[in-house]
């Protein structure tokens, strides 16, 4: 088992792990996504201590390896790491690779260490290629020469860095599978990876990480289906977010149209859709909304998800219940009507902005 308690792992411009605590049981196959840059890797390295914590304790089997005194070599024995850029050594061949570290780090012998070593080769599909070099090899194959390799010191955690991020996708699915097969074997992994599908399939749990931490944290099915968080939400949905705020009557209106439009643009929302976001918030915010409200302060957050292909338009406003599907300047909301599918009203007198508007917005 794996425990750690209050990681912290700063850098001198970013502070990638601000506090991290959670237990990893054996066995676990555990994929760890998000945005990148809120410090997958680092808590990957962490553990294994590549990179020291800048505070926090870390329990492997209920040995700190945190502590100074602890011989981090050999926890390591039995906690391999895979990376993303493979590291073989070119000028030994594949066998010898896998060999290297048996006889150096175990005291194998070699024929011992050639014999698993062949066997592991034909676990993962290349023992014909045992003599090869490997810059004779495609990508896929060195990487999963490289969990070979990991395989051979006979770990019982096994920590993957993004171990499909520096291939062409033709090659992603071979190493998928292997991972595939190691999942099953009772060994723990903890996966960090970007493809979604894959982390749903292989995983009893998922760790989303924003924020400095684990933002969230759940079977595949709660966190791909069901999220309770807002940015996990965001980012499994795939969605693209545009904030506007008004507090004024006298709110630039054609600086936010520009707004639309740089955000339309750059995530490359088809022309259609983008247009109906356009009209409804031109309808709804500035024809039916300002005119109504005698201070308005109004919040629309507009949600395009790559993955649906589709977008929601959100708008919270202030005064009193104010039902916009059915009052309103009737012409305008004839238009805003004709920009989308379905919408719908809420009041929570214990909001701030107790009014709530949901506009599904048409695409086609």
């Amino acid at each position: 088992m794996i425990k750690i308690e209050h990681l912290k792992k700063e850098y001198p411009n970013v502070t990638p792990l601000k506090d991290v605590s959670v237990e990893i049981h054996d066995g676990d196959v555990i994929s760890v996504i998000g945005p990148s840059g809120t410090g997958k890797s680092t808590l990957l390295r962490c553990i294994n201590q590549m990179e020291k914590p800048t505070a926090g304790r870390v329990w492997v089997d209920g040995r700190e390896i945190t502590d100074k005194k602890c011989d981090i070599n050999k926890v390591r024995q039995k906690m391999g790491m895979v990376f993303q850029s493979f590291n073989l050594f070119g000028h030994l061949t594949v066998i010898e690779n896998i060999m290297l570290s048996p006889v150096d780090l175990l005291g194998k012998s070699r024929q011992e260490a050639y014999d698993e070593g062949m066997r592991l080769l034909r676990t993962v599909g290349l023992a014909e290629k045992a003599l090869n070099y490997p810059d004779e090899l495609s990508g896929g194959q060195k990487q999963r020469i490289a969990i070979a390799g990991t395989l051979a010191m006979d770990p019982d955690i096994i920590l993957f860095d993004e171990p499909t991020s520096a291939l062409d996708p033709t090659m992603v699915g071979e190493v998928q599978a292997v991972i595939r097969e190691l999942s099953k074997t009772g060994k723990t992994l903890m996966i960090v990876t970007h493809e979604m599908s894959f982390a749903r399939a292989i995983s009893n749990r998922v760790f989303y990480m924003d924020e400095g931490g684990i933002y969230e944290e759940g079977t595949p099915e709660q966190i791909f289906d069901h999220p309770r968080r807002e940015n996990t939400r965001r980012f499994i949905q795939k969605l693209k977010v545009l904030e506007l705020t008004i507090e004024s009557r006298d709110y630039d209106f054609l600086g936010m149209a520009g707004e639309i439009d740089r955000y339309c643009g750059k995530n490359q929302i088809p022309a259609k859709a983008a247009h109906y976001i356009h009209l409804a918030f031109e309808e709804l915010v500035h024809q039916i909304l300002i005119p109504a409200l005698e201070h308005p302060r109004i919040q629309a957050v507009v949600e395009y998800s790559e993955a649906l292909e589709s977008a929601v338009m959100t708008v919270r406003y202030n005064g009193r219940a104010f039902d916009i599907t059915a009052k309103g300047d009737e012409l305008s909301l004839v238009v805003l009507r004709s920009a989308v599918s379905d919408m719908a009203y809420s009041w929570d007198e214990n909001e701030g902005l107790p009014n709530r508007a949901i506009l599904r917005i048409r695409t086609s």
